[in-house]
């Protein structure tokens, strides 16, 4: 009995990962043919909204609170260079910011290497509490990322990364940098200029 209760388990284990695995995603990018999943989470960070908004600006920082980001380098207002280990192997990839509002979101997408799109954005709770939510559209390579993404792997680490942000901010209880400028969702263009 025992044995005929723990095959039926595998096979709705395996029926439930198929299933996961081929409804993974309902969104299409430019690039590639493979299908966009998409993670969405968030956090209330105990910190005025222009606090976790600057913090979130300053991208190089993110190794500081982001597993498996190795390194981000900003190559100018719009573009940034990404290193991160993913399934166990390094990536690299090139980013866009797409759009920019100060205090409401921030927008990139993936322009080489691996295929990633998403937003943060910011809802001021009170004058001291903020909403971070993060949404993530990628796409999962290879089986390891494949299964990852039937498990649910990159909405976790996008929550634990959301705490971490979350703990870093309301420790120091300052951001570590800030930019106010905006940047409109047209390619390659600036809305206003600035230094970061």
């Amino acid at each position: 009995m025992n044995r005929i209760l723990a095959i039926a388990a595998l096979a709705a284990g395996g029926y439930f990962l198929k299933n996961q695995m081929n409804k993974s995603s309902s969104s299409r990018s430019s690039r590639g043919s493979g299908r966009l999943s998409t993670a969405t989470e968030s956090v209330e960070v105990d910190v005025p909204i222009s606090t976790a908004y600057n913090q979130w600006t300053q991208f190089e920082d993110f190794p500081k609170f982001k597993a498996g980001v190795l390194d981000v380098r900003q190559l100018d207002d719009r573009h940034l260079h990404w290193r991160a280990r993913i399934a166990g192997k390094e990536e690299q990839w090139d980013a866009e910011i797409t759009e920019q509002v100060p205090d409401r979101l921030i927008a990139w997408r993936s322009t080489s290497g691996l295929r990633n799109e998403g937003r943060v954005t910011f809802e001021k709770l009170s004058d001291s509490r903020t909403r971070v939510e993060l949404r993530l559209d990628y796409e999962p390579r290879g089986m390891v990322e494949k299964v990852g993404d039937a498990l649910g792997a990159v909405s976790m680490r996008a929550s634990g990364n959301l705490q971490r942000f979350k703990t870093f901010l309301e420790q120091r209880g300052s951001e570590t940098g800030a930019w106010r400028g905006s940047i409109s969702n047209r390619p390659d263009t600036m809305a206003a200029p600035g230094m970061r």
